[in-house]
């Protein structure tokens, strides 16, 4: 019968990946992905997303539509962000 508690893995790989992260996020990087925000009109919307997806396809690229809101009070306009990878490999 074993006396001693359980060895705990050492954390020292996960304290650089948070460092590492800490400071990308404090030097404004955005984790690797190239980030768009607009503001049209839902049409226009849909079109500049489309162009996205046909520039940049989803399966290399990882494009995706990250957030897409209406706007209160401005109609028909919405709000939102793309995303993708800044190269396929």
């Amino acid at each position: 019968m074993n006396q001693f508690p359980p060895r705990r893995p050492p954390l020292d790989g996960l304290r650089r990946e948070i460092a590492r992260a800490r400071s990308e996020k404090a030097a404004g990087r955005s984790g690797g992905f190239v980030r768009k925000t607009y503001r049209m009109t839902r049409e226009e919307a849909r079109a500049t997303a489309k162009e996205w997806f046909s520039t940049w396809p989803k399966a290399a690229y990882w494009t995706e539509v990250e957030s897409w809101r209406p706007l209160p009070g401005e109609g028909d306009t919405i709000e939102f962000t793309m995303r993708r990878l800044p190269t396929a490999d």
